[in-house]
């Protein structure tokens, strides 16, 4: 405990932390004021992400890039679950996809493309393993493919397509699941030795206890659940304010918020040259969303949500998440990456940004 008081005195960014309780007291005095409680959730999910990145980079040290990256996509991943099982309760199907689409979107995008251009900077050359980006860049592949499925039936036939949608979406969804236990079991178990982390000329600087870096992991994550959950009640209300669209707000505003905790781990580890690190939480994230969180909440609405859920999104948000697939299965197919290659990422998903801040789909 001693070391963890010690890094928040060191930090300036970390004495933020107080604003936490004050927004959490905030959204419970004053509900309605949608503008006050924006500002303040998005300042106070700023120092749980740095707390959430020295976290994981301790755990890393000790346990490896491959599964530190894994450790940190999967806890800060909880933040898009609590807030998508609030919508499915609400029957906001629509708001669910597209945090699910925009998460996947902002991850294999803007997160990867702003690592490899933040490490970059730093560092001429940067080397990781090009094995594990394939394989999680071949999951998101598969993901595409369920989500396109559903969306091309309807299209070529609606009536027929129309009956198959939930049945179609529950088979689906078990398929993405078992393949993402599978991929697990491949890469921690039977394979191990091929997801390796390359070389990193800058270790972690971080050696907290086990029991102390994850039991703070824990606790941050779930601070940072319940401030995001605070900020997308209130960013609807707040972004007509600002003059932001739905479209946009759901797929980029509240998809950026929601990973902020894993993108300060990304880029700080970037920085350091450890990019294994960075491109485990990118990617590991992105498919983790594509194949697990978005099937169980498929799942989830029989049960808890006043109709179900299917996987049949809108056509542009498919697009967009088969182009940002592609193209993060394209740069990283050589394990190596500069500046330019990330600058060149993060044009893509500008592109997207803009589209969906001009024109939102229906």
């Amino acid at each position: 405990m001693n070391l963890l008081i010690a890094k928040i005195r060191s930090s300036p960014v970390l004495w933020f932390l107080a604003l936490v309780p004050v927004t959490l007291v905030a959204a419970k005095i004053k509900p309605e004021s949608h503008t006050l409680l924006f500002a303040l959730s998005a300042l106070a999910i700023v120092p749980l992400a740095t707390l959430l990145s020295h976290t994981t980079e301790a755990i890393a040290a000790k346990t490896g890039d491959s599964v530190g990256g894994l450790l940190n996509a999967t806890l800060g991943n909880l933040t898009e679950m609590v807030i998508a099982i609030s919508a499915l309760r609400a029957g906001e199907h629509l708001l669910v996809k597209a945090s699910i689409a925009g998460a996947i979107v902002t991850n294999s995008l803007f997160m990867l493309g702003a690592s490899f251009f933040m490490g970059g900077l730093k560092h001429h050359l940067q080397e990781y393993n090009r094995d594990s980006a394939r394989l999680q860049a071949g999951l998101l592949f598969l993901a595409s493919v369920a989500l396109l499925i559903p969306s091309a039936i309807s299209k070529a036939d609606a009536t027929p397509g129309a009956a198959i949608t939930g049945p179609l979406s529950i088979g689906l969804s078990l398929i993405l699941i078992l393949s993402y236990a599978l991929s697990m079991l491949f890469s921690l178990k039977t394979h191990r030795a091929l997801f390796q982390s390359a070389e990193s000329s800058e270790p972690s600087e971080e050696h907290w206890p086990m029991s102390l870096a994850l039991g703070t992991l824990a606790g941050v994550t779930v601070l940072v659940a319940l401030i995001s959950e605070i900020f997308v009640e209130s960013v609807q209300k707040a972004a007509e304010t600002y003059g932001m669209t739905p479209a946009f707000v759901g797929f980029i505003v509240v998809a950026l918020v929601g990973a902020a905790a894993e993108m300060t781990s990304a880029f700080s580890a970037a920085v350091k040259n450890r990019l294994d690190l960075s491109v485990g939480i990118a990617l590991g994230s992105a498919s983790q969303i594509a194949l697990f969180v978005a099937p169980v909440l498929v799942l989830l609405s029989y049960v808890i949500g006043p109709r179900p859920m299917d996987l049949q999104f809108w056509p542009g948000a498919v697009v967009m998440v088969l182009i940002a697939t592609l193209t993060a299965a394209f740069v990283t197919n050589s394990g190596r990456s500069t500046w330019f290659v990330g600058a060149l990422i993060l044009m893509v998903y500008s592109i997207f940004a803009m589209t969906l801040f001009l024109m939102p789909p229906r």
